[in-house]
């Protein structure tokens, strides 16, 4: 027995409507022990638009807090010193802005930046891979990752430049050999850019300063061994490739999220019991410990959660912690026989994805090749729900329930003020009109001179963030300079091997394409500006293996685009999804345009966290069907969409 540790951070991953209503949660959560802040910005501030912008619709503090400048930042952190205040911010392409404005209202409240604490995620890479908030092409998106990691070594000595994130790897299906790897191979490419912009003397202490993010699943043995892989393999890399001799810049420093994928929509009391044994996995064994945790609420299936389902959450860290006699003794796993075994087995899986990787040119020219194997990885783990080899309880085993009181009653489900966006943007208009135009333009002005001549992008975004500038104006600037881009989809024309059980849907596909006098056209689109694409790329691979032509594009269309790709694809059918709790206002819009283009006979079906009451909403519009996380096999939605198109 040993002295007791000092505990992990608290946290609770949190932000919505307004900055206003998200400082007010900040605030309620530091009172009851939370020990560090997660902020969560919306799509749009995560994209690099403002609330006004024709892709924002819907989308404004929905997922987060919508942030547009600095009163807006000003607000969010109002009666919170950040002096003394470590936070989180879940922030990549616009994280050099975020960054910006955080700094700024720092210096207003008089802090001493150089004692700021805290972590932008700051990783590009897995939004291509998984997450979908990137702006720009990799090359450039790498360019200002290592901007602002080395601008913080001057300035900000105890931030975290950037945070990988494995985290969306596993949402999107990766292994754990995967995750492992495809982690690794970006902070790899990350600190191999960087190394040319500090100081030689000073890059082993900025290699101690790379932070990972992680996931932790319900395999909780897996998990635990795979985070001690993670401590052995980023020790080696240190070593070997960066030569880095000190062993405290190279400790594996993590936080984690657990598992939000496995959350499930029946039965969703059973979530607490998942969150719990997934926290297991990343605070069990000393060694492999998390630095900060945090929690998804038991309802994040159903809807966003409420301030007590947070608390919670935060309450089961707090037990565990205190509680218990956890922290009171050594690694519990050293020396396990079994845990050796998988720890190497792990370790070896992971260095041949690295090599893969490494003989592509690195992480930024394989990321075509890590996009396809995730959709594949996550088509096997859902085939294997399907035929019942992975036992999800609840959801295709011990199914009989009784009705839960937990999920019942007016307010069981936070709703998003439905007046929250109207009032971001009429602050907005009036934060436009009265800042000093002439002081914008000129900030901006300097930013895209600085992008375009490869000065570092941090004072820039500073001194446009104090001039007034908004997140849109950013984005725009860099988007100016380094162009748009579209990320691979990872869902090939070429059908897979999986195609056991599907010759009954493939023959059905059949008949009714030899009906309509052509093959079934299906297009799959994403409205919006939510980049959660799994669930439409699973969908799309398995309609492209049952025979279907499939029309897919990617991540953040507009309800235009969308309806003008199925007038000229001459769709039969449009599948939309949505994850980020926007479904009522774009839905709506794709409905209305259909129908002004004379598409009301094309069958729509809809899937995302649709709470039942908006799900009636929906066909009400005249959507044809509605799915949500309960409904995992993808065959009955084959046939769905065969059978409407043969009621059709």
């Amino acid at each position: 027995m040993t002295r007791t540790e000092k505990p992990w951070l608290f946290r609770t991953y949190a932000g919505h409507s307004t900055a206003m209503a998200s400082n007010e949660l900040y605030r309620t959560n530091l009172s009851k022990g939370q020990t560090g802040l997660s902020v969560a910005f919306d799509l749009p501030t995560q994209t690099g638009y403002d609330s006004d912008h024709v892709l924002s619709r819907g989308e404004v503090g929905k997922v987060g807090v919508p942030v547009c400048h600095l009163g807006d930042m000003r607000m969010l952190f109002d009666q919170i010193p950040l002096e003394q205040m470590n936070t989180s911010m879940t922030i990549n392409a616009t994280a050099p802005w975020l960054l910006a404005l955080y700094v700024a209202v720092a210096e207003e409240q008089g802090a001493d930046i150089s004692r700021l604490q805290g972590t932008v995620q700051n990783d590009l890479v897995k939004e291509y891979l998984s997450r979908g908030t990137y702006i720009c092409p990799p090359k450039p998106s790498l360019r200002m990752i290592t901007d602002v990691a080395a601008w913080t070594r001057e300035h900000l000595p105890k931030w975290n430049p950037m945070n990988v994130c494995s985290y969306h790897l596993q949402e999107a299906g990766a292994t754990p050999e995967q995750e492992l790897a495809f982690a690794l191979a970006t902070a790899i490419a990350v600190l191999d850019d960087l190394k040319a912009k500090v100081p030689a003397e000073n890059f082993p202490e900025m290699v101690g300063r790379i932070s990972f993010f992680v996931n932790a699943g319900i395999r909780f043995v897996t998990e635990m061994c795979k985070m001690r892989a993670f401590v052995a393999l980023w020790d080696e890399i240190c070593e070997t490739r960066y030569g880095v001799t000190d062993p405290k810049f190279r400790r594996f420093r993590y936080g984690v999220q657990v598992n939000s994928l496995g959350l499930t929509e029946p039965q969703p009391e059973n979530n607490v019991y998942r969150i719990l044994l997934e926290m297991l996995a990343v605070t069990l064994s000393k060694d492999a410990r998390a630095r900060a945790v945090q929690l998804p609420a038991w309802n994040e299936a159903l809807g966003l959660p409420r301030p007590w389902d947070q608390q919670w959450s935060l309450r089961m860290q707090q037990i565990l912690a205190y509680e218990t006699d956890l922290l009171e003794y050594d690694d519990l796993f050293e020396g396990n026989p079994a845990v050796e075994r998988k720890v190497a087995a792990l370790m070896e899986g992971a260095r041949a994805e690295l090599a893969q990787i490494d003989a592509m040119g690195g992480a930024i020219e394989a990321i075509p090749y890590m996009k396809g194997r995730l959709v594949e990885a996550n088509a096997e783990r859902i085939a294997r729900i399907e035929r019942g080899e992975t036992v999800v309880v609840g959801v295709n085993r011990f199914t009989t329930t009784e009705p839960s009181p937990l999920t019942t009653g007016e307010g069981a489900i936070m709703v998003a003020d439905p007046e929250a966006e109207a009032d971001q943007l009429a602050r907005l208009k009036d934060w436009r009109a009265a800042r000093d135009e002439g002081a914008v333009r000129a900030a901006l002005e300097r930013l895209r001179a600085d992008a375009a001549s490869g000065v570092n992008i941090m004072p820039a975004s500073i001194a446009a963030a104090k001039a007034g500038a908004t997140t849109g104006e950013w984005g725009e600037a860099v988007r100016a300079v380094f162009g748009l881009y579209r990320g691979p989809t990872g869902v090939s024309k070429a059908i897979s091997n999986r195609t056991e059980g599907l010759e009954p849907i493939r023959e059905a596909v059949d008949a009714v394409s030899a009906r309509l006098g052509r093959r079934l056209k299906f297009l799959v689109g994403k409205p919006g500006l939510d980049g959660h694409s799994n669930g439409a790329e699973q969908i799309a691979a398995r309609a492209r293996d049952c025979g279907m032509d499939i029309t897919y594009e990617g991540i953040r269309l507009t309800p235009a685009e969308i309806v003008a790709a199925a007038e000229a694809e001459g769709a039969h059918v449009v599948g939309l999804s949505i994850l980020s709790g926007s479904h009522i206002p774009l839905i709506g819009e794709v409905v209305e345009r259909m129908k002004a283009a004379g598409l009301s006979d094309v069958p729509l079906v809809v899937g995302g966290i649709i709470p039942e009451e908006d799900a009636k909403a929906l066909r009400a519009m005249g959507v044809s069907r509605v799915y949500t996380p309960k409904d995992f096999e993808l065959n009955r939605i084959m046939m769905d969409i065969v059978g409407l198109l043969e009621a059709a």
